[in-house]
């Protein structure tokens, strides 16, 4: 048995186990910088540093990930155990344990990376189209009569949209026009609304609006049909889809975009307290400005008399009174002139609003049906009249090509015993039984001999 010898043993190179974990984590970082990987979550936990800590899974196997401040705050959902989600993220290895994990930059929920792409891609090509254009865009009308709703007739944007809109100017007519604004049939609903509305001739403006929701739930207003119906609409159209933060193809597409339901029926409509206060102050200012014109009339006035006065022309004197009394005459009958003029915008206005009482609507819409059934009723006179001559016509025509006609004129048909028209004599015996049809009836005859 011989003795081992060191000095033949080659060099071993040993290695801590921090040196060989530091080792590991170079080679995984280098060889896969960045992956995108799809999984389940699991263990999600966020303790006070903020950091978010995570297991990704599938039916085979499991990560351990990591997601550090500050990105891990800028997550706009709330990952949960049993999410599916896509994450972008390096890969290496968490050295004090030695265990492999994952360190992820970027979540998003699994399915939305492709909605996001497929938006980008038909946003980007409706925009080369010219769609987007600034310049196609349309002015909303100042003061819109009738404002067409198009939305779910359930949901909270319209309850939101017609509470601000019958509080800011309940004069305005706003209607609703209820659309499924999520699922598969909501895009060719809306688009067949959008035409309809834009054909009919009735809206100064539409609102196409929907509360909030996922990127895969507002995806009815990404569809480019319903960009392409909105872009041919023939009265403007705003959007207002889901909140500020969201953005839709709609959005872009519309010739306003508002960021909420609630944003936009503000937009539509003006606000008639501050209209009001307005109007009053234009009136004070009027009133002011009269009342200083008047006041420097009446300085300018006095300041002539006296300088008549200093000057004594007694006929200048009486010319320049006389036309003051006309002056004054004018300016009087231009003040009640102004205050007739303003009493009567303002009956005019009380007027117009009685005129939108449901009490008038309802009379002018009786006498309208009431004119309505008249006209119809003479029409229907009158067509019965015309078809009652062209019948009298036509049977006197008929009768004047009648055989009976040429009876009543003293002529007769012969029939022979069998019944049939005897048109000659020659085939007649003597003897034979005959039957004349005269007009007022029928004789029995029979030939003589000769």
């Amino acid at each position: 048995m011989h003795a081992h010898d060191d000095s033949t043993t080659p060099s071993r190179h040993i290695l801590t186990p921090s040196t060989l974990n530091r080792l590991v984590r170079d080679l995984l970082e280098d060889a896969l910088p960045m992956v995108w990987i799809e999984g389940e979550l699991s263990n999600v936990a966020r303790p006070a540093s903020g950091h978010l800590y995570f297991t990704l899974k599938d039916s085979g196997a499991q990560v351990r990930c990591a997601m550090f401040r500050p990105k891990s705050g800028w997550l706009k959902f709330r990952p949960v155990d049993g999410m599916q989600v896509l994450v972008r993220a390096k890969v290496g290895l968490y050295e004090p344990r030695g265990e492999f994990q994952l360190v992820a930059e970027h979540m998003e929920p699994a399915g939305e990376g492709a909605l996001q792409r497929e938006f980008e891609q038909l946003k980007a090509r409706l925009d080369a189209e010219g769609l987007f254009d600034p310049a196609h865009k349309r002015a909303l009308p100042a003061f819109a009569r009738r404002i067409g709703v198009i939305t779910s007739a359930t949901g909270a944007a319209v309850r939101d949209v017609l509470s601000v809109m019958s509080r800011r100017w309940p004069l305005a007519d706003v209607e609703v026009l209820p659309v499924p604004v999520q699922g598969r049939e909501a895009p060719p609903a809306i688009v067949a609304m959008l035409r309809k509305a834009s054909a009919s001739g009735r809206y100064d403006v539409l609102l196409l609006t929907r509360g909030g929701g996922s990127l895969e739930d507002l995806w009815a207003f990404n569809n480019e049909q319903v960009a392409r119906a909105i872009h041919a609409s023939a009265v403007p159209v705003v959007s207002a889809v889901g909140h500020e933060v969201d953005f839709s193809i709609a959005d872009f597409v519309a010739d306003l975009r508002a960021p909420t339901p609630s944003a936009a029926a503000e937009l539509l409509v003006p606000d008639a307290a501050a209209l009001s206060r307005h109007l009053r102050q234009l009136q004070q200012r009027l009133g002011t400005l009269q009342q200083r014109r008047m006041q420097a009339l009446i300085q300018r006035t006095d300041h002539l008399l006296a300088r008549l006065q200093a000057q004594r022309p007694q006929n200048r004197l009486a010319r320049d009174r006389e036309r003051l009394a006309h002056l004054r005459h004018r300016l009087a009958a231009v003040v009640r002139e102004r205050e007739r003029d303003r009493s009567r915008r303002l009956e005019r206005a009380h007027a117009r609003l009685l005129a939108r009482h449901p009490r008038q609507q309802l009379s002018l819409l009786s006498h309208r049906l009431a004119q309505q059934d008249q006209r119809l009723r003479h029409a229907i006179a009158q067509i019965l009249e015309r078809r009652r001559a062209t019948l009298q016509q036509t049977a006197r025509t008929l009768h004047a090509v009648s055989p009976l006609a040429t009876l009543e004129r003293g002529y007769a048909i012969l029939f022979d015993a069998e019944g049939r028209v005897l048109r000659s004599a020659l085939n007649v015996t003597p003897g034979t039984s005959l039957r004349a049809r005269l007009a007022d009836g029928e004789l029995s005859l029979r030939t003589s001999k000769d």
